[in-house]
């Protein structure tokens, strides 16, 4: 895949925002049933396991990609501290809420940009940032102004929104750290990062958790996690990274509400009013000034 066509790069930040919205549902199922951070080790492991395969019957893994090892730790151990508070917030929040706070990631994603990598947000952009936002929010409240209004932050929104912090820094600190590493190599190596992070610092939780006694819904959301919503968007996003400013890479969270939506009602948690397009609307718009040259 080539990693100079911008539209490749928002096909695939498209992709990612539809998977990521399903973790938000499906996590809601698996979240009380086990720590959060040794579900998350075994989640890495296995997305590791399966990208490694692909690595290895596909382009292959040069020495060279791993150099600086600690470029891996400080990647992996970013975004393992964004998916353990998902799942700790998660426990008393519910997915649409979540979503709420991750629709703040684009803004804080901009902001570390221009920490790290000096890239400076247009007008056109920061317009398309607060656009879709506002049609986001829309969504998320179910298009009711008061509840808007009445909008508070509880326990598991903090901590999502912690984490929310760690995963915003991802985006600007993988594009600054990357030596050339193509996005399936530069994706292995970041998820080995993580779960070496996780497995020492879950490793009790991990032993004292009887796993054989656990109910379906915790492997088959263990499965979509680590497929589609870890080896599949880890590459995604990493590839992404690669061609868009961070800003517009993180722009497509404003999708994922509305994608968590569609994904409850899947799930028979109910669908959407007609009086919701107006969000979907103002998010279409948002992503046109975005993809707009």
């Amino acid at each position: 895949m080539q990693t100079t066509n911008p539209m490749r790069g928002h096909a695939a930040m498209l992709l990612f925002a539809v998977l990521i919205a399903g973790s938000f549902s499906l996590g809601g199922y698996a979240a009380n049933l086990v720590d959060p951070a040794a579900l998350m080790t075994l989640r890495f492991l296995f997305a590791a396991i399966l990208i490694g395969v692909i690595v290895a019957v596909g382009p292959g893994y040069r020495r060279e990609y791993a150099q600086a090892p600690w470029r891996y730790l400080i990647l992996g151990g970013l975004f393992a501290i964004y998916f353990v508070l998902m799942f700790e917030g998660l426990k008393t929040a519910n997915p649409i809420s979540t979503a709420a706070v991750f629709t703040l990631m684009p803004i804080m994603s901009g902001g570390f940009a221009w920490l790290l990598l000096r890239q400076i947000t247009t007008k056109r952009m920061a317009l398309a940032l607060v656009i879709g936002g506002i049609g986001a929010l829309w969504i998320i409240f179910r298009a009711d102004f008061h509840a808007l209004l009445a909008f508070e932050i509880g326990h598991g929104e903090f901590l999502f929104f912690l984490g929310c912090i760690a995963h915003a820094i991802y985006i600007p600190m993988s594009r600054k750290l990357n030596r050339g590493e193509p996005a399936l190599p530069y994706t292995l190596g970041m998820m080995t990062g993580g779960f070496l992070i996780l497995v020492i610092y879950s490793g009790p939780q991990i032993i004292a958790t009887d796993w054989l006694a656990m109910p379906p819904i915790l492997w088959i959301a263990l499965a979509y996690l680590v497929v589609f919503a870890s080896a599949v968007t880890f590459f995604l996003l990493q590839y992404a990274t690669l061609i868009l400013p961070g800003a517009k890479v993180m722009a497509y969270g404003y999708l994922t509400p509305a994608f968590v939506i569609i994904w409850e009602g899947l799930l028979g948690h109910g669908w959407p009013s007609i009086s919701l397009m107006a969000g979907f609307v103002l998010i279409i718009f948002a992503l046109y000034l975005l993809l707009k040259e």
